[in-house]
């Protein structure tokens, strides 16, 4: 619960001298959540209740998100504070890794995983997802649309002259102005990522190393890099955390995975089958947080209530009447 994070919070802070904000997004199947331009005003508003932190520990947890707003989120941080360290416990994907490349250093439990910046263009443009209503559109991600002509090009063997061809087949299966977003969010992640390693990192050889490894050569945007890879492969400043350090990063990630449900997925037919099929059933998810020690808190929540009704065929179906769906401040 919050009182028991901001207690280990409270911990954290004094054995790194630093004030602390948490930010994790919640991945539960069904209710997953990612960073995003909303969670930026927030952070600021907390910011702005800590009184000149000569450094800050952010406390992460991701899947990732929007990239621009994890380079709004690092600039906005580095304005209240002369030093930043970003705390991974556990999963610190695509955005989140591109807010550790902005820290001055990160520090990592032994199952902490960074990844391929690898974000997903989103767009009314998009493909539509077959099975699913027409306003839900399928993700495409900046490494995959590329990979297609990689593969054309050195699996197929196919010339330079014939790629035109392959890339028609591309434009008629997804639209022409959304791969144009594709093409420009690719370009902008890379020079994202080099700017905040400029802010802390001078030399120019290790930013193009890291860049072409986490923006093209990593691979799978599912590939996990680990600590050890990290710090030997990479180059980034790394930091192993004492076992005091360690113990409080592993209390505050269980208490997230409970409060969060974190690996328990959100299925509404398993939540109607156990209470009468008449009955209406409520839930709350907790998706986001923002959290500091001492000075207020954040969570983006969804809450409503299953309404189980019966079709035409008298087939069972669920209804979901979403009740909140938004921020609320936490004393």
């Amino acid at each position: 619960m919050l009182t028991d994070r901001q207690r280990l919070y409270r911990l954290i802070e004094r054995k790194r001298d630093s004030r602390v904000i948490a930010l994790a997004t919640g991945d539960r199947p069904g209710q997953e959540a990612q960073i995003a331009k909303d969670a930026v005003d927030h952070i600021g508003e907390l910011l702005d209740s800590i009184r000149d932190p000569k450094k800050i520990s952010l406390i992460l947890y991701t899947n990732g998100g929007d990239t621009l707003a994890a380079w709004s989120l690092v600039n906005l941080l580095r304005e209240f504070c002369e030093e930043l360290e970003v705390i991974v416990p556990s999963k610190c994907y695509s955005a989140g890794t591109l807010i550790c490349l902005g820290a001055n250093q990160i520090i990592m439990a032994k199952q902490a995983c960074l990844g391929p910046i690898d974000p997903s263009v989103n767009g009314p443009l998009n493909p539509g997802i077959p099975g699913m209503p027409a306003n839900r559109r399928m993700p495409l991600s900046v490494e995959d649309v590329a990979g297609y002509i990689e593969l054309a090009r050195a699996e197929g063997s196919v010339p330079d002259a014939d790629l035109a061809n392959i890339f028609l087949k591309l434009a008629a299966e997804v639209h022409p102005l959304a791969l144009g977003r594709v093409k420009r969010a690719r370009g902008q992640i890379q020079e994202l990522a080099r700017k905040l390693l400029s802010k802390h990192m001078e030399n120019k050889e290790k930013h193009d190393k890291i860049v072409k490894v986490l923006c093209s050569d990593a691979g799978s945007h599912d590939y996990s890099i680990y600590r050890s890879e990290a710090r030997r492969e990479l180059g980034l400043n790394i930091e192993t955390p004492s076992m005091a350090l360690y113990a409080n990063m592993r209390d505050v990630l269980q208490d997230l995975r409970a409060e969060m449900m974190i690996g328990t997925p959100f299925s509404p037919g398993a939540l109607v089958s156990a209470n009468s099929p008449a009955v209406p059933v409520p839930y709350s998810a907790l998706r986001v947080l923002i959290e500091t020690a001492a000075n207020g808190s954040f969570h983006y929540k969804t809450s409503g209530n299953l309404v189980p009704f019966h079709d035409p065929a008298g087939n069972l179906n669920i209804r979901d009447e979403i009740q909140q769906d938004g921020w609320s401040k936490v004393p």
